[in-house]
């Protein structure tokens, strides 16, 4: 999940993000991307400078750049707050995350120049009528490329107007996100374990060297996986993508030179592995991308495997079917799609 906060200034965004930081959030401010540049320039990050930059870069590299290059750092493993938003279509490139949400923050303008006044900025004016003026003077501009808080604020999520204590806008900042977070985990459940398993299969399948057909499998006990194989040539024989199997890189047509073929399968690979390293798998199960060939069938009756689940039909598998029957492993398709 992505929180982005927008709002005035000293209305307690940076309050906020660091205590969403303190509770495991990575902390992303477009104002850095700003800063970035400053530093580059050898200018001072003055709130003038940072307003003038900020403008310069929508003017010369389109308007959503700050969110563009900062939506480019955002691990997609962690939860992330990304504040300074002051654009609409800072807003619109963030949302092209899959689970981004605004939440604009208010505070009454007294409140907002006492607490701007008590953080002790130098930016600040010495004067609550100077602050009003410099803010109308930010927020009522008709350049498209400067900042729009007020059209930030249209495009929120949700509203907190924080004229309370830090406790009181904490809580309502973590009901708000917990409820979002517990929206997305009804309408994104976790993955079963069949498709777990299977889509690891898949990314072990990455790592074959057949030029022909990458398959993998991996063999599971009480849900952890023991042991891996993808197709390729054995161990010390050149690669199948590096001419070392005769009848793939010759282009065979299906079913036809099996006899030539010198690529291991990925199931006899998962099994091989597991003997190699003293590993048992009787009463385990294989999960493979495509189903077994009868070689492979037979070594994993005789493995004591007792489940296999594939993802696609292998051409040549009736008799596998048929003596996986006999010898009762239980066989199975999860069909996932893409």
């Amino acid at each position: 999940m992505v929180i982005g906060l927008t709002g005035t200034n000293a209305s307690g965004k940076t309050t906020l993000a660091d205590h969403l930081k303190s509770v495991g959030f990575d902390h992303r401010s477009l104002s850095d991307e700003i800063r970035l540049e400053l530093e580059r320039a050898g200018k001072p990050a003055t709130r003038e400078n940072l307003i003038a930059c900020g403008n310069q870069l929508r003017r010369d590299f389109g308007r959503a750049v700050l969110a563009e290059r900062t939506r480019a750092r955002l691990s997609p493993e962690r939860n992330s707050i990304v504040d300074s938003i002051r654009h609409p279509d800072e807003v619109r490139a963030l949302r092209a995350l899959p689970d981004f949400h605004l939440i604009h923050l208010e505070a009454p303008l007294e409140l907002r120049y006492q607490r701007a006044r008590q953080r002790g900025d130098a930016r600040v004016p010495s004067s609550f009528d100077e602050f009003v003026a410099l803010e109308q003077r930010e927020t009522a501009g008709t350049d498209s490329d400067a900042q729009n808080l007020p059209a930030c604020a249209a495009l929120a999520d949700a509203v907190l107007v924080n004229d309370g204590s830090l406790d009181a806008l904490t809580a309502r900042a973590e009901a708000l996100i917990r409820g979002w977070l517990e929206q997305r985990a009804a309408s994104d459940p976790r993955p079963g374990w069949d498709e777990y398993f299977m889509r690891i299969a898949r990314i072990v399948a990455l790592r074959s060297n057949c030029i022909k057909r990458k398959v993998a499998s991996i063999i599971v006990r009480d849900r952890r996986i023991i042991s891996t194989g993808y197709n390729g040539t054995p161990r010390g024989v050149t690669n199948c993508s590096q001419g070392g199997c005769p009848r793939c890189n010759s282009l065979a047509a299906s079913g036809t030179r099996l006899d030539e073929c010198v690529c291991s399968h990925g199931e006899e690979n998962a099994i091989v592995q597991a003997a190699y390293h003293g590993i048992a798998i009787k009463d385990a199960t294989l999960y493979t991308t495509l189903s077994p060939c009868l070689q492979c069938t037979k070594m994993i009756i005789n493995a004591g495997i007792r489940e296999v689940v594939f993802n696609a039909h292998y051409p040549l598998s009736e008799a596998s079917a048929r003596i996986l029957a006999e010898a009762q492993v239980s066989l199975r398709q999860i069909d996932l799609e893409g």
